[in-house]
C-alpha cells in the first residue's frame, strides 16, 4: 500500500491541508502515521476524497457523509437516502431554472422600470419562496 504525505494529497486533490486536516477531525478521512510532523495518508484516501466531493456536490453535509462510510472504511450508502436527494435536487433544478429564467426575461425587458415588469414582479415573489427540502 502506498503512502502519500499530507502536501501531496492536498497537491493531487487540490484541497488545501487545512480541509484534509479538518476532514480527519471530522471522522471522513484517517491518517495512517506520520512522518516528521507530517500526516501521512494510504493512496486509497483521493478516492474517499473524490466521494466527498461527489457528495458535497450533490448537496450532503459532511455530518450525512460521515455517517455514509461504514466501519471498514467502505461506503455503506442507504439507497432510499439517495433517491430521497435526487427528488431533493429536483426542487432545487426547477426553482434554478425558473429564477434563471426571471432573470433573463429582466435583462431584456422594456419595461420603464423593473418593478413594472410582470416578470420581475412574480420572480420576486419566487425567490421569497426556495424551494422546500433539505436545507
Amino acid at each position: 500500500m502506498k503512502t502519500l504525505d499530507i502536501a501531496e494529497v492536498a497537491q493531487r486533490s487540490g484541497l488545501p491541508a487545512s480541509t484534509l486536516r479538518f476532514y480527519e477531525e471530522k471522522g471522513l478521512i484517517r491518517s495512517t502515521g506520520r512522518h516528521g510532523l507530517r500526516r501521512l495518508f494510504a493512496e486509497s484516501v483521493l478516492e474517499r476524497l473524490s466521494l466527498i466531493a461527489l457528495g458535497q456536490g450533490a448537496g450532503f453535509t459532511l455530518e450525512e457523509m460521515a455517517e455514509m462510510f461504514g466501519t471498514d472504511g467502505r461506503p455503506a450508502i442507504d439507497r432510499a437516502r439517495l433517491l430521497e436527494q435526487a427528488d431533493d435536487l429536483d426542487k432545487r433544478i426547477r426553482h434554478l431554472v425558473k429564477m434563471r429564467d426571471g432573470l433573463r426575461h429582466v435583462a431584456t425587458c422594456t419595461a420603464p422600470s423593473h418593478l413594472e415588469c410582470p416578470t420581475f414582479r412574480r420572480l420576486l415573489r419566487h425567490a421569497a419562496r426556495p424551494p422546500r427540502g433539505r436545507s
